[in-house]
């Protein structure tokens, strides 16, 4: 059942509203269990709540990523107390791989399980019971929809001429989809201690291993803004430490996903474009006469500052929590759940900041209007 899609907010309800392996009850003691670090008991949950491959074979498209949620909901907590979760229910295996294979997915569960596809109210599926985890669900919930639609508008930029008139209303609206992400973030400030992430939520998305192969658990890095970030600045503009994390990423991803990847590497950003459009050579190009050739190509140039503007807002306050969550003295793991580290963050909102730096227009008469007093 390839080429499904599992973002849509029609199937995104049906998802939620599945219980296929009657795992409610169980997945609400998780937090007991969790709690209480009871390994037998999350070790006969997760054995009890295994399905046959008949079983699975009857199951529809949403109903397999329920299942797999579910049961990644237990393999996170009995990872998170010391054991591999795999040896210790071992039929567990060619489940996960047929559950994989149905939704087109890693086999296991993803941020997508855990926050877009968990069910809300009584049956949202937690690691600890904490309302701050439930405030970090959300917060990644939120976005979802706005970054599908993002990213969508992102294929539409990649594939129109930086000058016609329609690129800068397509890049603001595309803007309009990532500001979200920035009351995502002030949510999650807000909301969330970084004591309580690091100390207690974080170890519930270390990686497991499923058949010799690593798999890591759920984590904001599966969040796909970097895949915007590849079409509009990364592809070209990238250092070769993000483009691995980007690589590492990619499989994490829902499959339309993993496709517009395939799309944008390899080829121009739209911010090489436009600097294209305005000439490359700064002593002989004409950026003033590029733009009286080219009348949208000002908009166009606004229209990108303000989305890496945006970007950097974003970017600039997740640093800020990972840099308490990760601070040596309170973190118990060097690195996130998907694979960066502070470090990385830090190189990632540097290189945006560059790119944003090639948007603004390069003119004369913009430069003398920048120089001329308020």
């Amino acid at each position: 059942m390839l080429g499904i899609d599992l973002g849509n907010s029609i199937r995104t309800a049906a998802i939620r509203d599945q219980d296929p392996l009657a795992a409610d009850t169980t997945c609400f003691n998780l937090r007991q269990y969790n709690e209480h670090a009871d390994i037998p008991a999350l070790t006969a949950a997760l054995r009890g709540m295994v399905p046959t491959l008949d079983a699975v074979a009857g199951y529809s498209v949403e109903a397999c990523v329920a299942a797999m949620r579910d049961l990644g909901m237990v393999l996170g907590s009995i990872k998170r107390h010391g054991p591999e979760p795999v040896p210790l229910a071992p039929e567990v295996v060619p489940v996960l791989h047929e559950l994989g294979r149905r939704t087109d997915m890693v086999p296991r569960d993803t941020v997508h399980h855990y926050t877009t596809w968990n069910p809300v109210g009584g049956r949202q599926r937690m690691y600890t019971g904490d309302i701050q985890e439930a405030y970090l669900q959300e917060s990644v919930r939120m976005v979802f929809p706005h970054l599908r639609e993002a990213l969508e508008l992102a294929g539409l930029l990649s594939d129109t001429d930086v000058a016609e008139p329609k690129f800068a209303d397509l890049t603001d609206e595309l803007t309009g989809h990532v500001e979200p992400m920035v009351a995502s973030i002030d949510m999650v400030v807000a909301n969330v201690s970084p004591e309580f992430f690091a100390r207690d939520l974080r170890s519930y998305f270390e990686e497991i291993t499923v058949d010799g192969r690593v798999l890591l658990g759920p984590a904001a890095a599966q969040v796909p803004l970097w895949l915007i970030d590849q079409a509009v600045w990364a592809s070209d503009h990238s250092g070769p430490e993000y483009q691995e994390f980007l690589r590492d990423s990619v499989p994490y991803s829902l499959p339309r996903w993993r496709e517009l990847y395939d799309c944008w590497t390899g080829v121009p950003s739209v911010v090489t474009r436009l600097v294209a459009a305005y000439g490359d050579d700064p002593d002989g190009d004409d950026p003033d006469g590029a733009e009286r050739r080219m009348p949208g190509l000002r908009p166009a140039a606004e229209a990108l500052a303000r989305l890496l503007r945006v970007v950097l807002v974003f970017r600039g306050r997740h640093l800020g929590i990972a840099r308490k969550a990760y601070d040596a003295d309170l973190r118990l793991y060097p690195v996130g759940s998907g694979g960066a580290s502070v470090d990385l963050l830090r190189q990632i909102t540097d290189l945006t900041r560059a790119s944003a730096q090639l948007t603004r227009p390069r003119g004369g008469s913009a430069e003398r209007a920048e120089r001329r007093p308020a």
